[in-house]
């Protein structure tokens, strides 16, 4: 089995990607990079050209966001209360944020995944 064809066959491949090598597979990868991004990004030439430097934002991005979350989630219960949050929305949102984070965890190994394609797709020699 080739390295890419180990890659897509991770569950972790986004399903909105399509496989290495199959016609257009960056341009759905650059797509799928670019709706993990705040629109705001979508204007900015060099991450839109290059999708290894939009994977690297990307991953940036996603570890912000866990980070975050993970704050949130490390400060709900002693500070919503003071907050007039009642005991039953607390318990929600933790669990808001318990699936947030498992959801994150699952965007940055589709990242990874796509990430290192990218940079094989790069490595490789172009044919003629």
């Amino acid at each position: 089995m080739s390295q890419t064809a180990t890659l897509t066959s991770s569950p972790d491949w986004p399903l909105q990607v399509k496989a290495p090598g199959m016609p257009d597979w960056e341009r759905t990868a650059t797509q799928w990079l670019r709706n993990l991004l705040p629109a705001r990004y979508g204007g900015y030439l060099p991450l839109t050209r290059h999708p290894v430097l939009l994977t690297r934002h990307v991953r940036l991005q996603l570890e912000h966001e866990t980070r975050a979350v993970r704050a949130a989630l490390r400060t709900s219960r002693a500070e919503l209360p003071a907050m007039g949050v009642a005991e039953s929305v607390i318990e929600k949102t933790i669990r808001m944020y318990a699936v947030e984070l498992e959801q994150l965890a699952r965007l940055s190994r589709g990242v990874r995944l796509v990430s290192e394609a990218l940079l094989m797709e790069s490595a490789a020699p172009r044919r003629r």
